[in-house]
This record gives C-alpha cells, sequence and structure tokens, in this order.
C-alpha cells in the first residue's frame, strides 16, 4: 500500500508529522462506498479553528488528523463517479455534506443531517464534526465527490493561481459569508472585530462588495498593519478609549451599518482588559456600535464544550450576552458553519479574472509538510501570516 503521512493532534500545544494510513474509498465507520475519490494533496491551509483545537479549547481526541482546508488533484475515482476524472485539479469546502438531505438540498451544506451521526454538519480532521479523517497530509479522500468538489477549469491557470485558490475550501468563502450575512452592500460602513486571517478575509471581502470603508479592529499591531496595507482603516483595541468613540474619529459618527465577529469564543476585553478572556466582548461590542436595524455575520466560532474556559458557564458555551441591547436595536445575528457551496464558484471567477487578490490579503506563506508544527506555533504566537502547507512542493515558495 502506498504511504502517507499527516498532521497529528496529540494534546494541547502538540502537533506532529506522522505516517497515517493511505486513504480508502471507505466512510468513518468503516463502510465501502462509490461515490468518493482519493486527493494527491496540492495544498492545505492551517485554520484559526485548527488552532482552537490545538490549544487545548475543544474535546478533540489525541491522534486526530488535523485538516480541513484542502485543495487537490483526483488520483482515484469510486465506480459512482461521474463528473470527475483523474487528474482533475479540484477545491474541497471544508463541509463534508451529502446533497441528499433536506439542508442540503437547500444549500445549507454546513449542517448536512446525514455525515454526522452526533449533530447536524460534518468537516475534515475537526472534532465532533464525523469522524472524516484531516486533509493536512499528502492524501486524502472525499465522499459524495462529484456534488462536494468545485473542479478548476482550467489545471495551468488555477496552478498559477493557486496562493488565492487555495483560500475557496475556507477562509474566503468563510469571510464572505460573514459580510453577506452583515448587510454588506455598496456604500455601507463595516467593522470586522478580530485581524486574523478570517478578518482579513472578511475584510476584502466587505471591499469587494462595495462597502465604503472598512475598519478593523485588533490588539495585534503587526496584523492591524497589514489590514491597513490593502485599503482598511484600523483601531487598536489595546488603547483605554471606548470602542465607540474610536469608530467616530474614522466615520464622524459612532456606529457602523454592518458587523462581522472573527474572533470567536476566545475573545479578550478591551482597553484595560485587553489580556483578559472575556468570551462575549465582541458581540457585546457588536451591538454596541452596530446601527438600529443592522445585522451582525458571525463566522467566528463558538463551541458547545470549552474545556479551557475560564468561567463555569463558558465551559458549556453560555455566554454574558447583552441579548436584550441587539432586541432593542433589532438586530440580525448571523451564525453557524459558512455553507462553502454556496459561495465559491463566484469566488473563484472573482479570483481567475483578477477582481480580488485574496493571498494577499491574507499574506499567505508556503511552508513544507515538515514545517507543519512550527506553522502551528508561529500562528499561534499571533504572527500577520496565513500558512498553506505544500505536502509535495508543487508550489513555487
Amino acid at each position: 500500500m502506498a504511504s502517507n503521512r499527516g498532521v497529528v493532534y496529540l494534546g494541547p500545544g502538540k502537533v506532529e508529522v506522522q505516517s497515517i494510513d493511505f486513504p480508502e474509498l471507505k466512510n468513518p465507520k468503516g463502510k465501502k462506498i462509490t461515490h468518493g475519490v482519493i486527493l494527491k494533496v496540492v495544498s492545505t491551509n492551517i485554520c484559526g479553528s485548527d488552532q482552537h483545537m490545538v490549544r487545548g479549547r475543544t474535546t478533540a481526541p489525541a491522534g486526530l488528523v488535523l485538516g480541513h482546508e484542502i485543495t487537490g488533484e483526483v488520483i482515484e475515482t469510486g465506480a459512482d463517479v461521474e463528473f470527475l476524472k483523474k487528474g482533475d485539479l479540484v477545491s474541497v469546502p471544508f463541509n463534508v455534506a451529502c446533497g441528499r438531505c433536506r439542508t442540503c438540498k437547500e444549500m445549507k451544506t454546513g449542517i448536512c443531517l446525514t455525515v454526522n451521526e452526533g449533530r447536524a454538519g460534518g468537516a475534515y480532521g475537526y472534532v465532533d464534526m464525523g469522524g472524516w479523517v484531516g486533509g493536512q497530509a499528502e492524501y486524502v479522500m472525499v465522499p459524495y465527490a462529484d456534488f462536494n468538489l468545485l473542479k478548476f477549469p482550467n489545471k495551468d491557470q488555477a496552478m498559477e493561481k493557486i496562493r488565492d485558490l487555495t483560500m475557496l475550501s475556507d477562509i474566503f468563502p468563510t469571510g464572505f459569508h460573514g459580510a453577506v450575512k452583515a448587510g454588506v452592500g455598496p456604500g455601507t460602513t463595516v467593522y470586522v472585530a478580530g485581524a486574523g486571517p478570517v478578518g482579513l478575509a472578511a475584510a476584502a471581502s466587505a471591499l469587494l462588495l462595495g462597502a465604503a470603508v472598512v475598519i478593523v479592529g485588533d490588539m495585534n499591531k503587526a496584523r492591524l498593519a497589514h489590514a491597513r496595507s490593502f485599503g482598511c482603516e484600523t483601531v487598536d483595541l489595546n488603547e483605554d478609549a471606548n470602542l465607540a468613540d474610536q469608530i467616530a474619529n474614522i466615520l464622524g459618527v459612532p456606529e457602523i451599518d454592518c458587523a462581522i465577529d472573527c474572533v470567536g469564543f476566545e475573545a479578550s476585553g478591551h482597553g484595560t482588559q485587553a489580556k483578559t478572556e472575556v468570551p462575549a466582548a465582541v458581540l457585546n461590542s457588536l451591538m454596541e456600535i452596530t446601527r438600529a436595524g443592522g445585522s451582525i455575520g458571525i463566522p467566528g466560532l463558538y463551541v458547545t464544550d470549552d474545556p479551557g474556559a475560564k468561567e463555569k458557564a463558558a465551559k458549556t458555551g453560555n455566554l454574558s450576552i447583552r441579548f436584550g441591547l441587539g432586541w432593542a436595536k433589532s438586530h440580525s445575528f448571523h451564525t453557524g458553519q459558512t455553507p462553502v457551496m454556496s459561495y465559491n464558484r463566484q469566488l473563484m471567477q472573482a479570483i481567475l479574472y483578477d477582481k480580488v487578490q485574496i493571498a494577499k490579503a491574507v499574506n499567505v506563506e508556503i511552508i513544507t509538510l515538515d514545517q507543519a508544527p512550527k506553522g502551528y506555533a508561529e500562528f499561534d504566537s499571533g504572527v500577520a501570516k496565513k500558512f498553506v502547507i505544500n505536502p509535495h512542493n508543487l508550489i513555487p515558495a
């Protein structure tokens, strides 16, 4: 049998590249399937959601093969795969979806009802998401391939733009989803909480959608500087200043039209509380600065079980949210896993026709598979980079 290696979670703060099983056309229960394909992984990205697991902030088990942001070349097809062939270069939505259940037919592929026995929704290499093996590896299996996979129309053209196209598996659609659900459109003013890769993707998405002003808030000066490099305004949340006043210094009024939470449950307070974990800090601040009748997109991750939470209630996902304020201002809240297939084809076209440079916006750095543990450590330190793993050295550094 052919060899395979992947990035394996060993416990809080520990990942290692190990030999793993070569993928087979089987589901996590070991049942043979005919609707899947095996991919040679061309690129696979380290995600902030992976970092939550690696920090020990979820119930992820040791031995989990990580990775849900996957782009690859088809090397084997199941007997029932009709529209893909060996050699096709494809983007893999991080959602594992059957294409047959009620929610999939509604294109709510983030909450497929059949691919995970524990809850709605499946994903590769992620805790409580169905047991599907992750793709931070040399090879990976993708089920329901005809439904799930986005084939690039021209392989050579795609490889020339692979740094951008690799973002289609999660980060770009996720940032775009947050912007869409926040109501971003031509002439809107937008606040993005968090200048990590998803926040930067959301900011780039807001600009693509025609926002008049995009403001990014964070405590990391390097990340804020990178946000400014492609046209965003920024606020430094280390400053002991009211967020509404900081918004007013930029816009002339203390409110914005659209807000996007790209931080999630590991949020910190602002100003004097900047180094204190306050899980509801972002959501509460967004309700304060979003105009009456505005919308808040929440692509930032919130979990049902957080063993590392400082607050007892937060360990089971209960946060001290000032919901009455949002209700009084008639805010709309949009949560949940991004349905990648709702956006990836259109975003692919935007990349191929040079309407957006998403790799530049999130500051892609190419690393080898063996450098993945170092990439995790650097990402966790707060560097302003998006690490893309290059398992077979097919992407120039």
